[in-house]
């Protein structure tokens, strides 16, 4: 038997509002050890270093669309934004991700071939 979840375009809306987010506190309250580490890791993770924080920028925006994931999407191009991401940029970036989406379904299909 399958399960079909059907929802309002407001419920699907309301799942990835941005003000969720004020929630993660609840993780900070109570897995402190664990998310201070894990604030200090992104923090790290996106200064600049051999890679420049636009260029991280960049890349965490198309891991984002290819994970679709909203809330990436929106923090990250944000910051990218910030760092100097102009229009083709991030059309460019958007482009990439989607070969590397698309390529991925290509190769894939390399099993659907076997004996």
């Amino acid at each position: 038997m399958h399960l079909i979840l059907k929802c309002t375009y407001k419920e699907r809306n309301d799942m990835f509002d941005m003000k969720n987010l004020t929630l993660l506190k609840n993780l900070d309250e109570n897995a402190p050890e664990a998310m201070q580490a894990f604030w200090a890791f992104d923090k790290a993770t996106f200064k600049a270093g051999a890679i420049d924080e636009l260029h991280k920028q960049l890349m965490a925006v198309a891991v984002a669309l290819t994970t679709q994931c909203p809330y990436c999407i929106e923090l990250h191009l944000r910051a990218a934004r910030k760092a100097g991401a102009t229009d083709a940029m991030l059309a460019e970036t958007a482009t990439v991700a989607a070969a590397m989406r698309a390529g991925a379904a290509v190769t894939h299909a390399s099993h659907l071939f076997k004996g």
